[in-house]
């Protein structure tokens, strides 16, 4: 799912390959609301300043740059991180994938005016608040091991299959290794309900995203009030919420980021 604005064809280019060019294009890192940004950071891509180019009550964040398309280096990737980061001090942006390039002023421009409601709204849905993420692992050495120890029903199940130590069928490891992800998927369905109604009064609203690696019981992203006592208040929910768990889970919980899950707007002219 795209959790960023995206600027197609009409004026914008999305590429990830480096190659000088012979004019300048602007790149484009977030969209914020139009209050009058200082423009004298010279924190973008290749050190250029970054600036503002606004269309009513909205203006997008950007830089000039020397290139056709910007590779995913990680200079490049840091300072569009750093350029987010600043944003974040002074207000809540709407990130920008990495890698866009528009033609010039007049692109940009027109991007802003034919969705500027869209943007407002979601401009005002993340304003004054920042995402958190909330990871929760198993802290075993193996998880099938710890499944089979934990729960009778693949135990048995692996014990009649392995029966006198034969070597099983395929279709048995088959048989077992669906029960193994069954199993797995009900505990995180399980525990991630169980959070997130402990976590919803300090969070303007959850979403869950993909687990990477079976070790992982779930990936939260909470968006949250960024004053201060609102953030202690959503750290006391995270140890509350830890109570639920034994010493075979651990917890990590980071940021505050820009909302990158929380912004889906798909501006298309």
């Amino acid at each position: 799912m795209t959790r960023t604005c995206e600027f197609p064809e009409t004026g914008a280019r999305n590429e990830t390959a480096g190659k000088s060019s012979n004019r300048d294009g602007i790149y484009l890192y977030a969209i914020v609301d139009n209050k009058g940004w200082c423009t004298d950071r010279d924190i973008g891509i290749d050190g250029a300043q970054v600036y503002p180019i606004s269309n009513g009550r909205v203006a997008a964040m950007v830089s000039k740059v020397s290139y056709e398309r910007i590779r995913p280096e990680r200079r490049h990737l840091s300072a569009h991180q750093q350029v987010l980061n600043w944003l974040m001090k002074v207000t809540t942006p709407l990130p920008v994938r990495f890698g866009i390039i528009a033609d010039g002023p007049k692109a940009i421009q027109n991007i802003l005016s034919h969705n500027q409601e869209t943007i407002l709204d979601q401009l005002g849905r993340v304003a004054h608040r920042a995402e958190m993420g909330l990871i929760v692992t198993w802290d075993v050495p193996n998880i099938f091991e710890y499944f089979i120890d934990t729960c009778s029903e693949l135990r048995t199940a692996r014990d009649r299959i392995f029966v006198n130590r034969r070597e099983p069928t395929q279709e048995e490891k088959i048989e077992i290794g669906q029960m193994f992800d069954l199993l797995h998927n009900e505990y995180r369905a399980v525990y991630t309900e169980k959070v997130e109604e402990i976590l919803s009064p300090y969070c303007f609203e959850i979403k869950t995203t993909k687990c990477r690696g079976d070790q992982e019981v779930m990936n939260l992203a909470c968006l949250v009030d960024r004053d201060s006592e609102k953030m202690s208040e959503f750290e006391k929910g995270i140890y509350k919420a830890a109570k639920l768990f034994d010493d075979n889970y651990s917890f990590s919980c980071k940021g505050p980021w820009v909302p990158h899950n929380f912004t889906d707007i798909n501006v298309e002219l």
